[in-house]
């Protein structure tokens, strides 16, 4: 699809919770496969962190590729095909660079943080003996406020870049047109974006509380949600929830 054919919608701020009830249903739908591709997801980018040297920065690089095949599947699912294992490297067959080049944005984007992070007194980076949480904890005291920061500051990148990996798998665009596009998206919902953010957030809290085991259904439906949330945004397809009216 041309650039031209883009357009985006504003949508309530009520509509960002609801992003996420969409990757349930996508999730409720195959269960199984859903789980299988979050979990191979994180096996690979956990093997890729920790090859030495050029790991990290692969398994960064490749992470736009991933959640490309993500929205791709949750796609191909609506359309009413099953899902496949297979399907977590659709995203390899679609315009790899433009994708790489977006995690090397990504990657950019989080190593400043880092650094600003550092440079505003952040232990860990320093010449400070830490051998322990409590060491951390100790040494943290008083600087809480910069992990707030550094908070802060992810959630805004990873939320003006949200849409750009879907964008990429699904029109033909350069890089730095699927950045714009995104931003133009995220400013324009941003209400939406911030109640999805809540949500998440929430949802991952109380996964994370039954010793993680609700994390099994909590990550699946977080990777879904990114194309239910760009289908939303861009009218590229009704929500899932919802069949398309004859």
């Amino acid at each position: 699809m041309a650039e031209a054919s883009i357009r985006v919608r504003d949508v309530r701020a009520s509509s960002g919770p609801g992003w996420l009830a969409g990757g349930w249903r996508h999730f409720r739908r195959a269960p199984l496969v859903w789980a299988g591709l979050s979990a191979g997801w994180m096996m690979i980018t956990l093997a890729l962190v920790m090859v030495p040297l050029v790991g990290g920065v692969v398994a960064n690089l490749l992470q736009p590729v991933f959640f490309a095949s993500f929205a791709i599947t949750a796609r191909k699912q609506l359309a009413g095909e099953a899902p496949e294992m297979g399907d977590l490297f659709l995203g390899f067959k679609r315009p790899l660079r433009a994708l790489l080049n977006l995690g090397a944005i990504l990657l950019a984007a989080e190593l400043a943080i880092i650094l600003l992070l550092t440079m505003l007194g952040l232990p860990g980076a320093g010449d400070e003996e830490i051998a322990t949480v409590a060491d951390y904890v100790r040494l943290l005291q008083g600087k809480e406020w910069i992990l707030v920061v550094g908070f802060v500051l992810t959630a805004v990148v990873k939320g003006a870049l949200w849409f750009a990996p879907a964008l990429l798998a699904f029109h033909d665009l350069s890089t730095a047109h699927a950045v714009r596009w995104s931003l133009f998206a995220a400013v324009s919902n941003v209400g939406a974006m911030v109640a999805y953010g809540v949500a998440l957030t929430v949802v991952f809290v109380a996964g994370a509380l039954p010793w993680g085991l609700g994390l099994i259904v909590a990550i699946p439906m977080m990777v879904a949600s990114t194309y239910t949330g760009y289908a939303a945004v861009f009218e590229e397809a009704a929500p899932a929830e919802e069949p398309t009216p004859a």
